[in-house]
Formats: C-alpha cells, structure tokens, sequence
C-alpha cells in the first residue's frame, strides 16, 4: 500500500541546495567589491578630507601667492637698479643720456613704491570661492592619479606576463603579491564620514540663492553687485537682540548685526550681502525694501551707537546701478593706514595730459587724475588740509614737461615747498591782478591763434605750447577786481588750457562772491559744513551719500580727517560718494623734487601766444576812463604787462647780471644764438649745436669736443646743458635754449 504524502511535508524538489564554496567566494566578492566602490567614490569626492584642512591650504596657498608677487616685485626693483646703474656708468664715460636716467630714476621709484604696496598689503583669510577653488584641486588630482594609475599599471601587467611565460615569475609574483594586498586595503567595510564641518571664515553661497549666484556667470561677464547673499531678514533668530559690531567674527554674524541694528532703528534693510572683512573692520552690500538707502545715511548716528562705532564709523555709499542697495563701510581703524605713498616723478617725465596719483579711495582704489582743461573747485575748512591737496595737485604739474604752474595766495604761503619749481609766485594784490589779467587776455589770444597753428577746437599741448595751472589758494581773501578776473578765466579758459584751480574754506557765495560752486567741471570738498555740501554738489547730495561735512579738521595735535575728500568731475571716473585721501608728501621730499625741477629748467610761454596778446582788446573794467576833454577820470585798475615785466613784477626774473665781457665764451653764446636763429628753433641738444657751429665757423670750433663745449658755456655762465623736452624721437634730450642764451649778452 503506498504512502501517503502529508501536504505540509517538503517536496525534495522544493529543498534548496546547501550553498556551495564557489558561491560563497561570489558573495564575499561582491561585498568587497561595495566596500571599495564606496571607498573610492568617497575619495573621489573629498570625503577624507577635514574642512578645516581645506581652508588652511586654501590660506597656506594664497599667502604663497602672495610671497610669490613680492618676490617678483623684489626682481623687478633689482632690475630697475641695474638699469639705472648701467645708464650712469654709461653717462659718467660721456656715452649716456641724462634723459634717460632720469626716466629710469623714476622706474626705480615706481618699481620701489610697488613693492611697499605689496609689502604693507595684509593678506585677507580666503573666500568660499577660494576654499571651494581648493577642494575641487583636490578632488582633480585624485582623479588624475586614478586613471593615471590604471593605465601606468597595463604595461607592467603585461611586461609581468611576458616574463611569466619564460619562465622568470617573479615579476608576477610582486605583481600579485602587490595587488592582493592593495584589494585587502579597499576592500575592508568601509564606513563614511559622519563629523560636521568646520566653520569657514567666509561660509558658502545658500543653496537658496539662484543658480546665476551659486557659480561663474557664462562668458566671463561680471557678478552682479550684491549678488551673494548672506542673510535676509526673514533669517534672523526669534527674539535676537543687537549687538555690538566687535562681537561679529563671520560674515552670518556681521549679517545678523547689521540687520538687528536696522530693525531696531526703523531702517528697511531687509538683505546683507557681499561681506569681506578688511583691515580697517567690515564692507558689505545692503538692500532696502522702500525708499532709498537714505534712511541708513539719516539713521548713521544712531546705528553708530547700536555698533558701538566712533563718530562716522558708518559710512554708507548709495550704488547707481542698484537704486534700493548701497555699499556699507562699517569702520574701526584707519581704512587708509595701508595706503602706499606717492611714486617719485622725475623732472620734465610726464605731460599735463596724463594722469597722475594723488590719493586712494576708502575701497583701496587709486585716485588719479588729469588737469588738461580741467578747472576746479577744492573747498575744505581751516584745517581741512587744502595746502596739503593742492601741493599733491602741484606736486604733479611740476613735473610736466608742457605745463607752467602759477601760484597765487593773498593770505598763506600757498604751495610752499614747491615753490622753487613754480614759474610765477604771486602773494600781492597787485601781483595777483596782474597775472589773472596776464593769463586772461592770453586765453583770448590762444582762441584766435588755434586756426593758425593747425590745432582745431582745442589747444594742444606740448614743449613748445605748454599749458598754464594757476593754482589760487585763500580765494575769498582776494580783492573784487581779482574774483572777477579769475571768474571770467573760469569761463573762457578751458580750451586753450589755461586752467585755474581754486582753494577755499567755502563754497557758498559768501565766500566765492559769485554761485559759480556747481558750474566748475571738478568739484572737491573736505572737512566743511554741511551748508557747503549743499553748494558744491546741490541741494539733494547729502541724501545721496555726500557726507564731507561729517569730517573733522585737524587740530595741532591731531591731523584727524584733514586731506580727505568728496569729489565730482573726475575726467573717465563716475561721480559716485566715495571717501578720498589725498597723500601727503612730507615737506623736505618736496623742496628736494622742487630743486631738481628748478635745475632741470622751467617750462616758458611759447612766443606765439606771447606774441598775439598785442592784438586782444582788454576787458573794458580793467580799462582807465576819461572825461570829455579826454582827461583821466579813473586810472586803470592793473596794468597788461609784458612776460618779462610780469616777471620782474613777481620777484621771478633771473638775477641781473653783468654783460659777458669779450672773449670766446661770450662769441660762443653769440654763435650759438646766431645758429638757432639761422635754423629757426628756439632750442638745439648739446651734440647738435656743436655740429651746427663747427659748420658755421670751422676754425673757432673744428677741432672742439662736446666736454670742452661744455666747458666753454659754463664760463659764460650758460649752466650745463638742460632738459629740453621731446625733440624728433628723443623724449628728453639736454642742451641749450636760444632765450636763456640771449639773456647773457
């Protein structure tokens, strides 16, 4: 009888089989092979790698930059003094050129000025982008070597079984021996990371933000101002209360301050973004929700209080481009302290038409400018440092090789130290009325001689035709006759580059005697009253974020914010309210540069505008008048002077000398007159003229050097050659000018 089979009893077909040793070496296999693809992909990705470590190389390697750049500049500075030294070696064996020594003069200084910026410029802790640029090094190089590695490994493998075959396994041996404890090292459970980052100095972009903010826009294009977002007000902590700026040490916190202490204040800041921490304490960008950002510059004293900041520590800068953002400057120490000092400029080494430093920004940014046809107005109250900005200002003039820089003041000592190198230096009421006059019928005459010389609508400066800076300091302390004269040159003496720079503790009409503040192109206020804000840059400019009033004065003791400025009208600068420092060169570096330029030569009119002031009518208020039996009723005001009677007038002629007697160096002097004139030039290099006198008188000279030339003019009390300025390729060649010459005899 069969046996029954119970239902709940198993089918030996539904046994399942006893696992066997192969497939027990697969699923060891399989889990290793997990174990090491998780391994590799996590040190793939950075997984390994501490935060902290991160930003230490990501500092490590910008302080490494920056020693590089120094070690560069200190090459270049080495360089520079090579060069220098070869030219005077060259120079002192008679085949040198004065000219350029003094250019690569100014190269070292220049080089030399470049090193102390970067020697004195502290090196910030890195970004996110910085921080970020370091992990994705990393994370390159691993995959570099990766498959670097798998493919440097073939031709070994292969090398390994060749050997193999015959007969020499060793090769393979280490080769597998190598490989199988490579798998034992990878293959191991592997557990990821778990430990929370470190705090990064300057946290990464929220993931929040949209993606044009999260990365490099395309194409290379800028990031929009106030793009990277730190915090919003819809962020802030419940219940957070302000405090004070020196508590904040991250950007999230100097966020939470700003926008803390807004709140409180009633001011509708609403978004942080853009923060850096800098030397002189914390810049970020703000958004205001309704208004404009002039809620932030009415609330500045009490939001100074609520960071517990000095008087203007706040310093608010409206941005054009974004209406409702602006620039926040939160300071507590000397944003100018780093700021490098004026590069040297050698005499005759630059011309009027280009720009020159004479101050950094609070953001850092130089400040420079041209005076070409530029008239401007420098207002700043006593103590406020005008002679110091306009001694900047002449500092560069001076150095032009197609400039005169005048100097008037009927008060102070004007540009002082400089004064060695100014053309015309005027201090009476009748020198200062007599040169206004001068210079005013001269801009006439250059507006009818323009045509004639081919220059167009503008006059054109050069060695030849220089340009004139009357630089006029304590301008309210100047007779009515000399405001009016200096008013009509404002007018009128722009194109012929004929330019006035004026100087005063005010710009309101009470001391200018005339609404001209706003009409000047250039316009620079410092330490003033809020009054005078209103005057230079109108009516609404204080809620615009022109705050010069809000600076102090010196004191005897304390320079304070004496020299710094508030300007418009900066030739290829947008007029944006930006807080300037005017450098200020000590005194004995400007008597010294001031003795160079005054051996070097002063720059002299050009005959030709001298020459076309005879035909100008003169203003009919500087006129005598008559009665009607052509009596003088009223004498004339000031007198139109020739140059060398406003020259002797102004105590700037040469002192009177005897006539040479007769001799060879007084025929010397003659000759050399006679072949200039002969030539028509009004100057001829050193080689040059003695060429032209041996063909002009062969006996007399044949057989002379340039050294005994040289010797020669000296005895007849001619100097040693000077700088002349650019003749045919030659920027600036040395020799003698014809008028200089004439004086002489």
């Amino acid at each position: 009888m069969a046996t029954e089979v119970q239902p709940d009893e198993k089918q030996p077909t539904d046994i399942t089989p006893e696992p066997t040793r192969t497939d027990h070496a697969k699923a060891a296999f399989a889990v290793q092979c997990g174990h090491v693809g998780a391994r590799v992909k996590d040190w793939l990705a950075g997984g390994d790698l501490d935060h902290v470590d991160i930003i230490q190389h990501a500092t490590e390697r910008k302080q490494r930059k920056h020693n590089d750049k120094i070690a560069q500049q200190n090459r270049l500075v080495a360089e520079a003094h090579g060069h220098l030294y070869s030219a005077k070696q060259q120079d002192e064996e008679g085949n040198g050129r004065s000219g350029n020594i003094a250019h690569l003069g100014g190269r070292v200084a220049a080089e030399e000025s470049k090193l102390a910026a970067l020697q004195n410029t502290l090196v910030l802790p890195p970004t996110d982008r910085e921080i970020a640029n370091v992990r994705h090094a990393k994370k390159a190089g691993r995959a570099a070597l990766l498959a670097g590695g798998g493919l440097a490994s073939l031709p070994l493998l292969g090398t390994a079984i060749e050997q193999a075959a015959h007969g020499q396994p060793l090769i393979l041996g280490v080769v597998a021996a190598g490989a199988s404890w490579g798998w034992y090292v990878i293959s191991r459970p592997f557990v990821g990371r778990n430990g929370t980052e470190g705090q990064a100095p300057f946290p990464l972009a929220p993931v929040s933000l949209p993606a044009a903010f999260q990365a490099d826009l395309p194409g290379g294009a800028a990031p929009t101002v106030g793009g990277n977002v730190v915090m919003s007000v819809e962020q802030l902590p419940e219940g957070a209360k302000p405090f004070p700026l020196r508590s904040a040490r991250t950007p999230d916190q100097l966020a939470q301050c700003v926008l803390l202490a807004a709140r409180a204040e009633g001011v509708p800041i609403v978004e942080v973004s853009d923060v850096t921490r800098q030397p002189w304490g914390w810049q970020c960008v703000v958004r205001v929700s309704e208004g404009t950002p002039e809620a932030i510059i009415t609330k500045s004293g009490d939001l100074e209080t609520k960071f517990d900041l000095a008087t203007n520590g706040v310093r608010p800068q409206p941005i054009r481009a974004r209406r409702a953002c602006a620039i926040l400057r939160l300071v507590d120490g000397d944003p100018f302290a780093t700021a490098p000092g004026l590069p040297y400029r050698a005499p005759k080494s630059m011309s009027i038409t280009d720009k020159f430093r004479i101050g950094t920004s609070v953001g850092g940014d130089p400040l420079e400018l041209s005076l070409a046809g530029v008239m401007g107005l420098w207002v700043a109250a006593s103590g406020g440092g005008k002679t110091g900005i306009l001694q900047a200002l002449a500092e560069g003039t001076t150095a032009c090789y197609d400039n005169i820089t005048i100097d008037l003041d009927p008060h102070g000592d004007g540009l002082e130290d400089l004064g060695d190198c100014v053309r015309i230096t005027a201090r009476t009421n009748e020198q200062i009325e007599a040169v206004l006059l001068f210079f005013l019928v001269m801009s006439k005459a250059r507006a009818r001689l323009r045509q004639k010389l081919g220059m167009g609508k503008k006059w054109k400066a050069s060695a030849k035709h220089p340009a004139v800076t009357i630089f006029f300091d304590e301008f309210p302390k100047a007779t009515d006759l000399a405001k009016k004269l200096a008013f009509e040159l404002l007018l009128v003496g722009r194109k012929e580059l004929i330019e006035v720079e004026i100087a005063s503790q005010g710009g309101q009409k009470g001391y200018l005697g005339e609404n001209f503040a706003q009409m000047v192109a250039l316009k620079a206020v410092g330490p003033c009253k809020v009054g005078d804000t209103r005057a230079v840059f109108g009516d609404g400019s204080v809620n615009e974020g022109y705050l010069p009033h809000k600076l102090s004065p010196a004191t005897d003791t304390d320079p304070k914010d004496a020299g710094h400025i508030y300007l418009q009208g900066v030739p290829g600068r947008p007029d944006e309210p930006i807080e300037y420092a005017i450098h200020e060169t000590p005194s004995a570096t400007l008597r010294k540069l001031a003795e160079e330029r005054l051996e070097a030569g002063l720059v002299e009119p050009d005959q030709e505008s001298l020459d076309a002031m005879r035909s100008v009518d003169l203003p009919e208020y500087v006129e005598a008048t008559y009665d009607n039996d052509g009596n003088v009723k009223k004498d004339a005001p000031v007198e139109l002077l020739s140059w060398e009677q406003l020259l002797r007038l102004c105590n700037a002629q040469p002192a009177e000398r005897a006539p040479l007697e007769d001799g060879a160096a007084r025929q010397a002097v003659e000759d050399s007159v006679a072949v200039m004139e002969k030539a028509t030039v009004d100057r001829m290099k050193t080689e040059t003229l003695l060429a032209a006198l041996q063909e002009y008188d062969a006996d007399a000279y044949g057989e002379m050097t340039v050294d005994e030339f040289k010797a020669l003019m000296k005895k007849a009390e001619a100097g040693a050659p000077i700088t002349l300025g650019q003749i045919g390729e030659e920027q600036n060649p040395r020799g003698f000018k014809r008028d200089r010459l004439r004086h002489l005899l």
